[in-house]
């Protein structure tokens, strides 16, 4: 899928500049049904795309389905313990197989009643007997590229990309003390919102809203926002703080013990990693919680939230109970960013609207708008590359 001339490279010379001299990116990339094309030709079914974690099928046979953009999705773990993906659709005559999440010894199709096993070979297919040169082993679910880091599930649509530890960099070097293969998924929540995947994922990765977005909830934790050095397709804000980031200030007397893993920066405070291209983690002294955001067309999205503690922690006996202080915290400032961010994408629809610039503590949205014009302008690495050079 081409550029069209309303986005040709010209366009974004501005979003291009260094920081100091930037603007946004045109109302457009959050609004037109064209640019969200874009960016799921050319960016989404080429990259690793975040889908939760392992805990979410512990047991053979457990399975969730995804629909994703353009892709309907089965994640399952199978009779061997490996969870690998599917596409969730019959190689009969493509009817979508399974909805939801569940437990199933075997995948059947409701239409005809064909029978996938769990590793997605096609073991039944009555009424295709007499059917010249048909091998039921040609037939199989088409799978997926799965990989995981640190129990969280990553998946890629292409055929040819890098591998899972290529796209990441030296994130799980940076941050391997977290011990995230030990959490416990505790909670999650799906939210529905009305607005571009961009506008949530941005307004996660800057510190400059928190006095005025979240003075009644979180406003009182931040300390500033120190950008670290990221290989890979990440970044990431680093705090140097007393206490976790997973509790209100009143609160701060009911955290868990710190995880018992860490090591240098992290044991000194938090760090809030955008994973490219659409997911937020929120790392810190005691816990890790995540913002994954699907997009549903240019001006909607899901929000997936999802909260994880060690296992020792978990097993607590008073984990119920103070877990509490920690789901209110998180429960006031996801909805105090959900309603700013549709407020944004409101004012984004307007056609009086136009670029604007950025704010030097908006270092990490001017980032995430030029790592998405790099794959949409197949420019991949090139304008880290010339920033670089530029200093």
């Amino acid at each position: 899928m081409g550029l069209s001339s309303e986005f040709d490279t010209t366009r974004f010379k501005a979003v291009r500049a260094r920081l100091q001299n930037a603007e946004t990116l045109p109302p457009a990339c959050y609004v037109s049904q064209d640019f969200y094309r874009l960016e799921v030709e050319k960016m989404f079914s080429r990259c690793w795309n975040f889908f939760g974690r392992v805990d979410r099928v512990p047991n053979p046979g457990d399975y969730f389905t995804v629909d994703y953009m353009d892709w309907s999705v089965v994640i399952v773990r199978g009779k061997d313990g490996v969870i690998r993906a599917f596409s969730n659709s019959c190689r009969h005559r493509g009817t979508r197989i399974l909805d939801g999440n569940g437990n199933s010894r075997a995948f059947t199709c409701p239409y005809h009643s064909w029978v996938y096993d769990l590793d997605g070979r096609l073991r039944s297919c009555a009424g295709m007997e007499g059917v010249e040169q048909f091998n039921r082993s040609d037939y199989a679910l088409k799978q997926l590229r799965l990989e995981t880091w640190g129990g969280f599930i990553f998946i890629n649509f292409s055929g040819d990309a890098e591998s899972l530890p290529e796209y990441l960099g030296d994130f799980p070097e940076q941050f391997a003390s977290y011990d995230c293969d030990n959490l416990v998924t505790v909670r999650r929540i799906e939210y529905d919102l009305a607005c571009n995947w961009k506008v949530f994922i941005e307004n996660a990765m800057e510190e400059y809203h928190v006095p005025h977005v979240h003075q009644h909830s979180i406003s009182l934790l931040t300390v500033g926002d120190n950008i670290i050095p990221a290989i890979g397709n990440w970044d990431a804000i680093r705090e140097k703080h007393k206490g976790t980031r997973a509790l209100l200030e009143e609160d701060q007397g009911k955290a868990f013990p710190p995880i018992k893993t860490l090591v240098g920066p992290p044991a000194e405070g938090t760090h809030f990693v955008c994973l490219y291209p659409s997911t937020m983690l929120g790392m810190t002294k005691d816990c890790v919680w995540y913002l994954e955001l699907q997009p549903r067309g240019p001006q909607n999205s899901k929000l997936i939230f999802g909260a994880c503690f060690p296992r020792e922690t978990v097993a607590c006996p008073d984990f119920e109970e103070r877990s509490k202080y920690y789901f209110k915290r998180w429960s006031k400032s996801i909805e105090e960013d959900n309603n700013i961010s549709e407020r944004q994408q409101a004012g984004l629809q307007s056609r009086l609207t136009v670029s604007g610039r950025y704010s030097l503590h908006e270092q990490l949205v001017h980032h995430i708008a030029n790592w998405v014009l790099d794959w949409v302008l197949d420019e991949k690495g090139q304008w880290r590359l010339n920033q670089s050079q530029a200093h």
